[in-house]
């Protein structure tokens, strides 16, 4: 396969295989296997280092994707805010900056599963290439947010085209064909993230509980004295214990 096939095959063939996996696999599980669409929380199992590990991972990667994905929405607006120069130094200082945060709470996510026997007990091997895979991605993003400067200016002026001649089905690969091979593994490494949503516990992110928002609060009434219950000074009993 030559170099010009291999380019087709990377930036036209597996963008459109990537979402058609992506969009129906996901529709396939949340109806056929609805209740594993979840991100199998493993807080009871061990909660210390996975609070260390999952609030900066979190909080990291809301930020770098939706930085990614207001370039992509209105490069324009991105490039008309670079204009000054210390917009631009600001908006990269921010982005790496939670790049890393996202780099130190998957650091720490990983040592736990494979430091804890019990995390260990219920990883799949998806989790382990989904991890991998994440990996590589923020690696290769910070490297090229040093090595290639100003990557919001040439996203918005390069890639946000590329991706929108992908939605309206006539591919303009000219400027993705000439970028450096760190960039366009790091845009493969995208789409493979797509590609294996379906088949990973990242597809919990897709169902995001919204309903809740306008839901009424419950109220829950009890039955019981809570303080003498929970008191380790009060006797156990079979008996369902009453206020009356």
């Amino acid at each position: 396969m030559n170099a010009n096939a291999l380019n087709l095959f990377l930036f036209v063939g597996l963008p459109y295989v990537a979402l058609i996996v992506c969009v129906v696999g996901v529709l396939y599980r949340y109806r056929q296997r609805g209740f594993t669409v979840t991100s199998l929380s493993s807080q009871m199992l061990e909660r210390k280092s996975l609070f260390w590990g999952s609030v900066p991972f979190h909080i990291g990667i809301v930020v770098v994707f939706f930085g990614h994905l207001l370039t992509f929405l209105f490069p324009r607006a991105t490039l008309a805010w670079n204009s000054a120069p210390v917009r631009l130094i600001i908006l990269e200082v921010t982005a790496f900056t939670f790049g890393l945060t996202v780099l130190v709470g998957l650091g720490a996510l990983m040592y736990r599963r494979f430091t804890n026997s019990r995390i260990r007990a219920v990883t799949t091997r998806m989790d382990i290439v989904l991890e991998i895979l994440l990996l590589t991605q923020i690696v290769f993003g910070l490297w090229i947010a040093l090595g290639y400067r100003w990557g919001s200016s040439w996203f918005a002026a390069d890639l946000s085209p590329y991706l929108w001649s992908l939605l309206t089905l006539s591919p303009e690969t000219g400027a993705v064909f000439a970028l450096p091979w760190v960039i366009k593994i790091h845009i493969v490494g995208a789409f493979l993230v797509v590609l294996i949503i379906p088949f990973t516990r990242l597809a919990h992110f897709l169902v995001a509980p919204l309903h809740y928002i306008p839901r009424p609060y419950q109220q829950v009434v009890w039955n019981w004295d809570r303080r003498a219950i929970r008191d380790p000074e009060t006797e156990w009993s079979r008996a369902r214990p009453r206020n009356n």
